[in-house]
C-alpha cells in the first residue's frame, strides 16, 4: 500500500487535503490534478489525520489512518452556540462527593475521549495514573499537608493562605482531595516541550465530559504544588520519574446539583 491512496473515482480534485496539511506534505499533481505526497513526506508526516478527516468525498486514505476506520461526524449531534455556551458555563468545581465508587468503565471512557485532545506535534505522549484506594488517597492528602508545613518554615509569607487549610485538616476536613473517591494524574515525559499544555488540554476534555456521566471534578492544585516540591510524594503516587509535566484532578459523584450560572469578571481584551 502506498502512503497515500487516492480513490480516483471519488476524488473531486478540490485540493482541500493539500491546503489543510499542517506540514505542507501533500501536493497536487500538475498533470492529473490528484493529490500526492512530496518526496520524503512519509518521514515528516506526524499522522494527525487531517488529510483523511477533511476530505469531503472520502476518497483519500493514509497508510496509518484508513477512511473506513474513521468515525463520521453526525451533524445532528453538533451543538449550536447557545447549547455550547450553557454547557461550558455550567461546569463547576466539585468539592463534596458521595461515598460511592466510580465505575472503572466510566473512568476508562473519560480517558478514552480525553486522548483525542490535541498535543504538540501530535505526539500523544500524555499518560494517566488512576488511584482509587481510600487509604492511599488519605495518605496522599496527609503527605501534602506535611509538605506545606515544611514549606512555611522557608516561606512564612504562605502562612496566611495555608492556615485555613491546616485548620480544616485538623478539624477532619480534607481540603486537598475533598474526600473524592478517585484521583487522576495526567503526566507527560521530558521529551515533549509542550507536555504541560498537552496534559492540561486532555484534563479539560475529561473535566468537561465528566458531568455528562453524572460525575464531578476538581483540579487539585495544592497537591500539584506539593508533588513538584516533594520527590517523595511524586514517587509515592507512582508518577514516572522522567515525567516533569503533571497535574492531578479528583473525580466522583457530586452530592449537590447546581441550578444557576454565576457571572464572572468582564474579560480583559486587547486587540493589536
Amino acid at each position: 500500500m502506498t502512503f497515500l491512496r487516492i480513490d480516483e473515482s471519488k476524488c473531486k480534485k478540490d485540493g482541500i487535503c493539500a491546503a489543510e496539511c499542517p506540514r505542507a506534505l501533500i501536493r497536487i499533481q500538475a498533470d492529473t490534478g490528484y493529490p500526492d505526497l512530496v518526496p520524503g513526506g512519509d518521514k515528516a508526516c506526524n499522522r494527525c489525520g487531517h488529510c483523511v478527516a477533511v476530505c469531503p468525498s472520502g476518497s483519500l486514505n493514509h497508510w496509518d489512518i484508513q477512511s473506513e476506520d474513521c468515525v463520521r461526524i453526525k451533524r445532528e449531534l453538533i451543538l449550536n452556540e447557545e447549547q455550547a455556551a450553557q454547557f461550558l458555563r455550567s461546569r463547576r468545581s466539585i468539592r463534596a462527593y458521595k461515598d460511592t465508587p466510580v465505575e472503572n468503565e466510566k473512568i476508562k471512557r473519560l480517558i478514552e475521549i480525553a486522548r483525542y485532545a490535541p498535543t504538540g506535534g501530535n505526539s500523544q505522549l500524555v499518560e494517566w495514573l488512576v488511584l482509587t484506594d481510600k487509604n492511599k488517597l488519605q495518605k496522599i492528602a496527609g503527605m501534602t499537608i506535611e509538605c506545606f508545613r515544611r514549606e512555611i518554615n522557608e516561606k512564612p509569607q504562605l502562612l496566611e493562605y495555608l492556615t485555613p487549610i491546616f485548620k480544616s485538616w485538623e478539624a477532619g476536613l480534607d481540603s486537598i482531595l475533598w474526600n473524592a473517591p478517585v484521583l487522576v494524574v495526567a503526566s507527560a515525559p521530558t521529551q515533549t516541550s509542550t507536555g504541560m499544555a498537552d496534559l492540561c488540554i486532555a484534563l479539560s476534555y475529561l473535566d468537561l465530559l465528566a458531568p455528562t456521566m453524572g460525575l464531578g471534578t476538581c483540579w487539585a492544585g495544592l497537591l500539584q504544588h506539593a508533588i513538584i516540591s516533594s520527590p517523595a510524594l511524586k514517587d509515592f503516587l507512582g508518577v514516572p520519574a522522567d515525567h516533569p509535566h503533571l497535574f492531578p484532578i479528583v473525580l466522583g459523584y457530586p452530592i449537590a446539583k447546581y441550578y444557576q450560572l454565576p457571572g464572572r469578571k468582564p474579560p480583559r481584551i486587547t486587540f493589536g
